[in-house]
């Protein structure tokens, strides 16, 4: 069954975690085994968390072994942008000058999915600095391939999120968008894509050493997930949502769901 396992749905995979029909560890090994069998053809993966995510996995394991309920998202992989911070990891933007840029916390939507029991497991490939167009390429990784064609664009500037998503390579990507970052890799790959209202999710997109951002970065720029499902979209946007001590968020809760 591990095999499998990368193929099912975010929804699927965190529901077997939390029945314990698979383990967190499980999960993450097959995620692990497709990134090692796929991403040296498509490039969609910059920097792989591999023990991190195995220790996470293992984490989640010990605390449903102990009774603890378990997150929505309990164990499932998911990717993050080069442009958005992940705890003791570089935030490089693709760019040889933050190589070393090491992220002191997690960004606010990382910090979001890992509450609800997500693991991250890798980085994923921009434009450099994110202003070097639609195709991700970037300077310290290179170019990112449509995963149906490698001939052609995964767009940008989330491609490398968006391709992680279509081959398996994790369940969710979180990815964000100004000008259809999300928007243009989902529709080039096959994958669902999201970008919210501004201040639906809690963000901050300051680059390290910055404390006072400019206003375009805080308001134009909107975090957003990227899923191969629209069930697993409503799953990461339902964690995602809502307000929080940071600017330009909203108090407002997220739509109910309709019944049926």
């Amino acid at each position: 069954m591990q095999d499998a396992l990368w193929k099912m749905s975010a929804a699927a995979q965190a529901q077997a975690v939390r029945d314990a029909h698979v383990s967190a560890v499980e999960l993450v090994e097959s995620h692990l085994d497709r990134i090692a069998e796929v991403n040296p053809q498509v490039n969609a993966v910059t920097q792989l968390l591999a023990e991190r995510a195995r220790e996470a996995a293992a984490q989640t394991d010990r605390r449903r072994a102990a009774g603890e309920a378990l997150g929505p998202l309990a164990g499932v992989p998911f990717t993050v942008k080069e442009s958005t911070a992940v705890e003791g990891v570089p935030t490089t933007f693709g760019t040889e000058r933050f190589r070393d840029l090491v992220a002191p916390a997690d960004a606010p939507p990382v910090a979001r999915l890992r509450a609800a029991g997500a693991i991250p497991i890798g980085h994923s490939n921009i434009p450099t600095l994110i202003l070097a167009g639609v195709h991700t390429r970037s300077e310290l990784f290179g170019d990112t391939v449509n995963p149906w064609d490698s001939s052609r664009t995964p767009g940008g500037s989330s491609g490398g999120d968006a391709v992680a998503v279509a081959t398996g390579m994790a369940a969710l990507g979180l990815g964000n968008d100004s000008g259809g970052s999300v928007r243009v890799p989902a529709q080039f790959c096959g994958v669902a894509g999201l970008k919210p209202s501004t201040g639906r999710f809690p963000a901050d997109h300051r680059i390290l050493g910055l404390d006072d951002p400019g206003p375009a970065s805080q308001i134009l720029v909107t975090d957003g997930p990227l899923a191969r499902s629209v069930g697993d979209l409503r799953l990461a946007y339902e964690v995602l949502a809502g307000t929080a001590p940071v600017p330009l968020t909203l108090s407002t809760p997220p739509p109910s769901r309709r019944p049926g």
